[in-house]
């Protein structure tokens, strides 16, 4: 008796581990495009189309202060920017409803280490309150 040999090879688990990786990177991809940090960004009268992405320093609702995703103290990071260059651009990104001495807290040591090119982060939009 001879064997028969394979006519056709059987796609579908391959088509099955690709759909899980493909769903697998578009929800990183999602996370990591829109932040790990969940700011609900105060509204500006014009949407400005410039987005800086060097450093980013977001201030949760709690007053948490985070440099690129990472908790810091208020003296942490002023020690972390000291290593950064002057020139290097950074985007603040602070949630609408924080007590505004944190954010001023975190202003006077990106103003007070020299830093010029700064960048506060709205979302376009009208009247919300």
């Amino acid at each position: 008796m001879e064997e028969k040999e394979f006519d056709y090879m059987n796609v579908i688990p391959l088509v099955d581990v690709m759909l899980v990786l493909l769903t697998i990177v578009l929800t990183t991809s999602t996370l990591i495009a829109s932040g790990m940090i969940n700011v609900s960004l105060p509204k500006a009268s014009a949407e400005h189309k410039e987005i800086l992405k060097n450093q980013i320093i977001s201030i949760d609702r709690n007053g948490t202060v985070y440099l690129n995703s990472s908790a810091v103290t208020l003296d942490r990071l002023q020690n972390k920017m000291l290593l950064l260059d002057k020139t290097t651009p950074i985007l603040v990104r602070a949630d609408r409803d924080i007590r505004l001495q944190v954010f001023v807290d975190v202003l006077d040591i990106i103003n007070n280490l020299g830093f010029r090119r700064v960048a506060i982060q709205t979302e376009k939009g009208g009247d919300d309150n």
